[in-house]
């Protein structure tokens, strides 16, 4: 199911519960950064995101480079 601001609560509420497989989280991330609204929640998401850029995994636009993860 894609992440969509109608659904996004669940999705964040189902990150934080652990319950996201490693795919779902990029995927999560990406909507966040995409839509710049990771800047905007708690502090440990916008780490993670910032994070995320600085490896090449998620670029600052928000879009997943997956050739990253098979490297």
């Amino acid at each position: 199911m894609a992440i969509t601001r109608k659904n996004l609560v669940s999705y964040i509420i189902a990150y934080e519960e652990g319950a996201l497989g490693w795919k779902e989280v990029l995927r999560l991330f990406a909507f966040l950064i995409r839509t710049g609204l990771v800047w905007h929640l708690q502090g440990h998401y916008g780490r993670t995101a910032s994070d995320l850029i600085k490896a090449g995994i998620i670029s600052e636009s928000g879009r997943i480079n997956w050739k990253a993860l098979s490297d």
